[in-house]
């Protein structure tokens, strides 16, 4: 069963604590916080103070994906606003292991984010350091976006060679997962689901986080 991690970029902010509320009372496992610096990305969202504020209301893991250049200088602040897993992207890391290694250190989960372009080969090097591979599955930077369907065998290529090395990486997949395309995803060989505006558009968030669920069992 794949873990389930609503985006809290399409909640609605006016009513943050409520869609807290609902994540911590779903079957939701993990609560994704994409941070954006309209510079790696074409947009921005939100920061620390938001994700500090989250965090006192939060009862599950605080999955926080920076899609931000110069993610090293960021990481210890992130840590100290609440992040349990920190994503940091490839493209944006010419020293990846260093990265990682701070990640770790600091005592977060460590996490490598693709972009679609980017061949998962790229990862393999540093993957025994790597806790979770965020396959972004749309282009980053917008919520609502349609799912990339090469992703599939990039998913397949990448879980053949964790199984082939007998690691527990975990592969999360970022961008236009819908009810109608999470088993195959999730069959492909998918462990975590981010699912922004599937959930939030719905007129019963926590139910859509079911479904998924269950389609994922």
């Amino acid at each position: 069963m794949a873990l389930i991690a609503p985006s809290v970029l399409s909640a609605d902010f006016l009513h943050l604590s409520r869609d807290i509320a609902m994540i911590n009372d779903s079957m939701a496992d993990w609560f994704h916080l994409d941070v954006m610096d309209g510079r790696f990305v074409p947009n921005i969202s939100y920061g620390l103070p938001v994700i500090a504020a989250i965090k006192k209301e939060a009862k599950k893991v605080m999955d926080v994906h920076l899609m931000i250049e110069d993610p090293g200088n960021y990481a210890e602040a992130f840590k100290n606003a609440g992040a349990d897993v920190l994503s940091v992207h490839i493209e944006a890391c010419p020293h990846l292991h260093r990265n990682l290694q701070q990640i770790k250190s600091l005592g977060m989960k460590t996490g490598v984010a693709m972009n679609p372009h980017t061949p998962v080969q790229s990862i393999f090097d540093i993957l025994h350091d790597t806790d979770v591979v965020n396959l972004m599955s749309v282009n980053p930077g917008f919520g609502g976006q349609k799912f990339i369907t090469y992703t599939i065998e990039k998913i397949k290529t990448l879980k053949a060679e964790i199984t082939r090395r007998g690691l527990s990486t975990l592969i999360e997949i970022d961008g236009g997962v819908t009810l109608e395309n999470a088993k195959e995803i999730t069959d492909a060989g998918a462990d975590v689901l981010v699912a922004g505006n599937t959930v939030f558009s719905t007129p019963d968030p926590a139910a859509t986080i079911a479904m998924l669920k269950s389609l994922t069992s």
